[in-house]
């Protein structure tokens, strides 16, 4: 909570990840379009064609969100957007401010099983890891970007992972361009009386 009170410094950006799969699903029967008195009729029945891995990053206080599709969610996958995150998308900052859950691949170790280990020390060095809780990961903005991507976004089903990349890029790119912050109101006093059970007793 702490981190999301510090003032926006472009040197030291807080930005929030997690990542969060997409099943993709055909159609066994053309869907009916909508006409005029009749909405658009949509079969039960479907195909099972694989999942795509979505990838999220939002910055808060500008409102910025960074997305990538990819084929699966290996730690190779995590370890290159955070690459991209560092080197394209905030490459002049001192060092991006990471808040993320503690899923098994978003680990500093991942960065060196995909890059050598000079550049896997680069990068950890541009980062300032803060995790959030076991269980906990609500507090992770990046879960509020994933309501408005999966609402807003993608709310139907996707059969191609390009199709579904190409759908994704266009809807951040406007998101982008509107820079809606995120107003969070949670602070460490709200946690110290509505999360009383998670702290120790003195």
């Amino acid at each position: 909570m702490d981190v999301y009170q510090r003032p926006y410094d472009s040197s030291y950006p807080v930005v929030c990840m997690d990542e969060s799969p997409k099943q993709l699903i055909g159609e066994v029967r053309e869907p009916l379009p909508a006409k005029p008195g009749s909405i658009e009729k949509v079969d039960d029945e479907y195909v099972r064609l694989g999942v795509a891995e979505l990838f999220l990053a939002v910055e808060p206080l500008t409102g910025k969100m960074i997305a990538e599709v990819e084929n699966k969610r290996a730690k190779k996958d995590w370890a290159q957007f955070i690459r991209d995150l560092v080197d394209v998308h905030y490459p002049t900052a001192e060092k991006v401010v990471l808040v993320m859950d503690n899923l098994n691949t978003h680990k500093l170790s991942s960065l060196y099983e995909a890059f050598d280990p000079e550049e896997a020390h680069r990068l950890r060095d541009k980062l300032e890891l803060h995790y959030t809780p076991k269980h906990g990961s609500w507090p992770n903005v990046a879960e509020i970007g994933f309501s408005i991507l999966k609402r807003q976004c993608i709310p139907f089903r996707v059969a191609d992972i390009n199709v579904l990349r190409n759908t994704v890029k266009s809807f951040i790119a406007q998101r982008n361009a509107e820079k809606r912050v995120v107003n969070w109101q949670f602070t460490t006093s709200d946690a110290r009386i509505k999360l009383r059970h998670l702290y120790p007793e003195l």
